[in-house]
């Protein structure tokens, strides 16, 4: 692609180490001409690698809570500051569940635990949204995306409440994404993504088995992270102005395939 966002500049929230789609979306994005500023949670900044990419994209990371919106605003005013101006791209890339980190079945939750699941994977993007909105931080036709997953449409008991998280942050996106367009014409997208081999993602108990199988079900395979990381660079650039609102499946035709024959010849007797 080459230049793809040359003179663009945006927040990439979320990258943590090599296998995390934010990485690789931030590694795309200044090899095709953005600049952008780094972010994450503090305790994660002391978890990942983010300053070490920093450096090879020639940026630098500014820490935030994305729940506090004293921090969203801190971020949103220096990030402006630092990049000269409004931006034109942000990516939440957020996504953690206590729950499923203690193995907490759908049908015995900690209810607590259950409201900071939804409060960082899916209220900390209506916040981040707010804080941009309010601080009419985006430029004309910028883009805002949010990364999900095809649990929040279909029932995937492993998930437990990170489905009812990713399915709020799909409402998020398209109730936000009508006042971000009227407003001043920003994008807000979600994609949904294959399994992933990511820190986040082989946390899920079971996970190895369903990539495995989702893979089988997929005619084109599982996207990978780098793919994922691909078309989120198309939608942060000016050839998908007009697709807002959406939640863009990117899973090699896992999401529309009913049963594949790789599948079938399991059960061959």
């Amino acid at each position: 692609m080459g230049n793809l966002l040359e003179n663009k500049t945006g927040i990439i929230f979320g990258a943590l180490d090599e296998r995390s789609i934010a990485w690789k979306v931030a590694q795309k994005a200044h090899e095709n001409g953005a600049k952008f500023i780094l972010t994450n949670a503090p305790i994660a900044l002391r978890m990942g690698k983010i300053n070490e990419l920093a450096e090879k994209c020639g940026t630098e990371v500014i820490p935030a809570d994305a729940t506090s919106m004293d921090d969203l605003n801190t971020l949103f005013e220096q990030s402006q500051e630092k990049l000269g101006g409004k931006l034109d791209f942000v990516l939440h890339s957020i996504g953690m569940s206590p729950n499923v980190r203690k193995n907490k079945g759908y049908t015995d939750l900690n209810h607590d635990w259950y409201l900071k699941t939804l409060d960082i994977s899916a209220l900390s993007f209506h916040k981040t949204m707010q804080v941009a909105y309010k601080q009419d931080a985006m430029n004309d036709w910028g883009s805002i995306l949010g990364l999900s997953y095809i649990a929040a449409q279909e029932a995937y008991p492993f998930y437990s409440d990170m489905a009812d998280a990713k399915a709020a942050l799909e409402s998020i996106a398209r109730s936000f994404g009508y006042h971000f367009g009227i407003k001043n014409k920003v994008r807000v997208n979600t994609i949904s993504q294959s399994p992933t081999v990511t820190s986040a993602g082989s946390g899920i108990a079971g996970f190895d088995k369903f990539f495995d199988f989702a893979n089988e079900m997929s005619p084109l395979g599982n996207a990978d992270a780098e793919s994922c990381a691909d078309y989120c660079l198309t939608l942060f650039s000016d050839l998908t102005r007009y697709v807002t609102m959406q939640n863009l499946y990117h899973d090699g035709g896992y999401s529309t395939t009913g049963i594949s024959g790789k599948i079938m010849e399991k059960w061959d007797k």
